[in-house]
């Protein structure tokens, strides 16, 4: 990927999806936020910036002129800083066409070619597949006593990457393994996620919810099999209903004319099935896509329902921190424009130590050891990058 072969192999900034997207080099202006209002903080803080800012945009097109990379941490407590980074210079392409952005003037040169791959082998912690499967059993428990009506768990693995290790190589394999997800590096956050938590471009508004998943099959036939299996499931068909309500709710005060299918659809990836649903807008209100993801994050894909019971659900059974795990990791242009994804299928990289993370949603018809598998098949886009 040509983008690549410029940006900071320790710290690289990258959001593409098929080969179109932006790649930063360097650090112009970096701010960090925590606690509840950390994207409403975010919002009001970019639109300082961008007051202040004289843009010279002879492109015009999406990510073009002033940008910032986020990722914000997902639980309100999260001892992770959430970020907004503006770069020194951009990197772009879409629907076929290049540019560079400058801040300052500043310049760059093309970096030596990506380092060695990168070969080790994700481990638990002590919050293991056995204590994850008693975690599912207890949330089970929570939603047959009626606490909650769907909770989402997540579970870490975590490995050493060897000194010197070129992160590029990370996001190079995510690229090219699973082309139509959102591959994303900020601030050591790296992965490859296949929902979009909102798109804004031009007042035209796009999310795309998924919830409900399964592993594909061995050959064509048992393929065929998974996704019907997955399209009729009604435990899966109920967890989707609930996320996509999650975000039509949240949606709500910024959108008119909402459109979306009256049923899911099933996408295929490489190492998995998803009930999907696509929605479409309008910007009502001239939000900025930071303003709209304070607004719909958390959603039921990656919390649960109702959302505040469900998070304090999630803080009683998961004994560690998500991070920036789940949360919403994109960019915001300096009108408002932007893309923003879930940050799943992922890992997060502090120092040499890289925890990577997968959740499952969790319905009263879930089963702890099915609920594990789902996990360890979630594992895989970040596994194979690293195996």
């Amino acid at each position: 990927m040509p983008l690549l072969a410029y940006i900071d192999p320790r710290d690289p900034l990258l959001f593409v999806r098929r080969g179109d997207g932006i790649a930063g080099i360097g650090v112009a202006v970096r701010l960090e936020f925590r606690g509840p209002s950390r994207m409403r903080e975010a919002a009001e803080a970019w639109r300082r910036i961008t007051a202040g800012a004289v843009v010279d945009d002879r492109v015009g097109l999406s990510g073009t002129g002033l940008v910032a990379f986020g990722s914000f941490a997902f639980a309100d407590d999260s001892d992770e800083a959430s970020v907004l980074i503006v770069p020194k210079i951009v990197i772009g392409r879409r629907n076929g066409v290049d540019w560079i952005t400058r801040i300052d003037g500043a310049d760059f040169e093309r970096r030596d070619s990506l380092g060695p791959d990168i070969h080790l082998v994700l481990g638990e912690p002590a919050f293991d597949s056995a204590a994850y499967a008693a975690a599912v059993a207890d949330a089970v428990a929570a939603i047959v006593r009626g606490e909650v009506s769907k909770v989402v768990l997540a579970r870490p693995l975590d490995a050493e990457l060897p000194d010197g290790a070129d992160l590029r190589v990370i996001a190079r394999d995510l690229a090219f393994g699973y082309p139509d997800t959102f591959t994303f590096a900020v601030d050591g956050l790296i992965g490859s996620s296949p929902e979009t938590l909102i798109r804004s471009v031009g007042g035209e508004l796009t999310a795309r919810v998924l919830a409900g998943s399964t592993g594909r099959g061995v050959d064509a036939r048992s393929d065929a099999e998974a996704a019907l299996g997955l399209a009729t499931s009604q435990k899966d068909l109920d967890e989707h209903a609930f996320a996509l309500r999650s975000l039509l709710v949240s949606l709500e005060a910024h959108a008119s004319d909402v459109m979306t299918a009256e049923t899911p659809f099933t996408l295929k990836l490489p190492n998995l099935w998803h009930l999907a649903t696509d929605v479409r807008g309008h910007l009502a209100d001239g939000a900025s896509a930071l303003d709209l993801i304070d607004s719909l994050h958390p959603t039921a894909a990656v919390a649960g329902t109702p959302t505040a019971d469900a998070l304090r659900l999630i803080g009683r059974l998961e004994p560690f921190d998500r991070g920036r795990y789940a949360g919403p990791v994109g960019w915001v242009g300096a009108d408002g424009d932007g893309e923003w994804a879930i940050a799943l299928r992922c890992a997060q990289v502090t120092g040499n130590r890289i925890r990577a993370f997968a959740g499952a949603g969790i319905v009263a018809e879930s089963v702890p050891e099915r609920e594990v598998a789902e996990t360890t098949m979630k594992f895989l886009p970040i596994a194979d990058a690293l195996g």
